[in-house]
């Protein structure tokens, strides 16, 4: 009896043990599953594209017949700029969406739109255009971005993994640029938004371009919030136009000012010291930082979202952002 009651707690044991290793397994397998949405959804909302893709490549081989994943796919090859492989992805599915068509038919529009150009290929980029635009414009556009792409992925070593967006717009009021152009003659928003009349100004579009394109370089090292200040601060040492320009009049402005956005400023004269501040504040982050200062900046971008911006800073550079300000610049 005693012998068969140890049989059964030996049985009883090795069931439990296969039960508890199955839902560890299993266990396993959710969170797998979970860290995939979750990272799609942090790459999606970062509008990290490649990043994305794989992610959701995982969780269409665990749901291959989600409709809602499939939906998400065609969008992703479509901001990639895969207009091609959107159309064909879409016409094999056995269901019909709204969203669908939209991206079937916009696809179309942009593959009638490049070829009506006659440029074949955008090179590093993804191009959309908003109202008319001269093919020349476009292709002149196109060849300073890639003189500044090579020139910024040189500099950092770094070499995005999606396509930058660009888009070209017109507009009859629009008043960035002349023989004085304005600070806001193009933006970057996650797009890189160029008026094409900017063109016609051969001696400013050159620095605006590459201080734009800084910006899609700063976004793709990283999902994570990069403080303003050190945004433009290196947008501007990269474009060069602010080389020697004297400390504008006005006190000195706080931490909190060079991390808000400096194009809701209607002050115009404070706008000019937050430019001022954050390349003075970059300039010092980098100083003493050796010949391979820019790749080092790279890393501490990338390790933001995982440190924080302090201590990012801090790791690479020992220094954190209020020292940099009060330390380096207004004591200097």
């Amino acid at each position: 009896m005693k012998k068969f009651l140890g049989a059964v707690a030996i049985l009883f044991f090795l069931f439990a043990a296969f039960a508890a290793r199955e839902f560890v397994l299993k266990k396993k397998e959710v969170d797998a599953f979970n860290f995939h949405v979750d990272e799609f959804n942090a790459c999606s909302d970062s509008k990290h594209w490649t990043c994305a893709e794989t992610h959701l490549k995982f969780l269409l081989k665990e749901l291959p017949k989600d409709t809602n994943l499939r939906i998400h796919y065609a969008g992703i090859l479509f901001e990639q700029g895969r207009y091609e492989e959107c159309i064909s992805y879409i016409q094999d599915q056995n269901f019909q969406n709204s969203d669908l068509n939209f991206l079937l038919q916009k696809s179309k529009l942009l593959i009638r739109e490049r070829d009506e150009l006659g440029i074949r290929d955008y090179g590093h980029f993804r191009l959309e255009l908003e109202g008319y635009a001269s093919p020349i414009e476009v292709q002149e556009a196109l060849s300073v971005l890639e003189v500044a792409y090579d020139s910024i992925a040189n500099l950092f070593q770094f070499y995005p993994e999606d396509r930058i967006h660009v888009v070209m717009y017109q507009t009859e009021n629009f008043q960035g640029v002349g023989e004085h152009p304005d600070w806001v003659a193009a933006t970057y928003d996650g797009k890189l938004r160029i008026p094409a009349n900017l063109m016609q100004y051969r001696n400013v579009y050159r620095p605006i371009l590459f201080h734009e394109l800084t910006h899609a370089f700063v976004h793709q090292m990283t999902r994570a919030k990069v403080p303003l200040w050190l945004n433009e601060g290196i947008a501007q040492i990269i474009d060069g136009s602010h080389q020697g320009v004297p400390q504008p009049n006005g006190p000195v402005p706080s931490l909190e000012d060079l991390t808000e956005s400096f194009t809701k400023q209607k002050d115009r004269a404070k706008a000019e010291r937050l430019y001022w501040y954050s390349q003075k504040m970059t300039e010092a982050l980098l100083e003493d930082a050796g010949e391979h200062r820019f790749e080092k900046l790279r890393d501490a971008l990338k390790d933001m979202k995982k440190l924080g911006i302090d201590e990012s800073l801090n790791r690479h550079f020992c220094k954190k952002q209020g020292d940099i300000l009060y330390n380096f610049v207004v004591r200097k």
